[in-house]
């Protein structure tokens, strides 16, 4: 691969021209260089850095935390990495472990409301309001 335009950065990487032009203004990517005219090209460090960011969005991590994993990377901490990727893996545990509880909560109140008659009535309008059924 020799060098892409920004649009071709894009296609292979399957991210938008303004996605690329974000995590530029996020200091995530950077082009390799410029032509005469402006225009940015990149070669395969910046694609592969692009799909290191798409597999940690995927994942999970926010910019700020891809932020930090490519600075781990540049360092070759693998301890440090890993124990961000550890700590990841608890939030999402605890995210899941909420949305089970709501999951759970949610269930209970469908199961409690026939469908059919008053508002006033209604269990799961009366929990979102804070009121008790009548």
């Amino acid at each position: 691969m020799s060098h892409l335009s920004i649009g071709q950065l894009a296609k292979r990487g399957g991210v938008g021209i303004d996605t690329l032009r974000y995590y530029e203004r996020n200091r995530l990517l950077s082009p390799a260089g410029r032509l005469d005219s402006g225009y940015r090209r990149y070669g395969e460090a910046e694609l592969k850095r692009l799909r290191f960011i798409r597999r940690a969005k995927s994942l999970g991590f926010s910019l700020e935390d891809i932020r930090g994993l490519l600075a781990l990377s540049d360092e070759r901490d693998v301890a440090k990495v890993r124990k961000v990727a550890s700590d990841k893996l608890d939030d999402i545990a605890r995210r899941i472990d909420e949305l089970e509880r709501v999951r759970a909560g949610l269930n209970r109140l469908v199961a409690a409301c026939p469908g059919h008659g008053r508002a006033d009535a209604c269990p799961i309008l009366n929990a979102l309001s804070g009121e008790e059924a009548s």
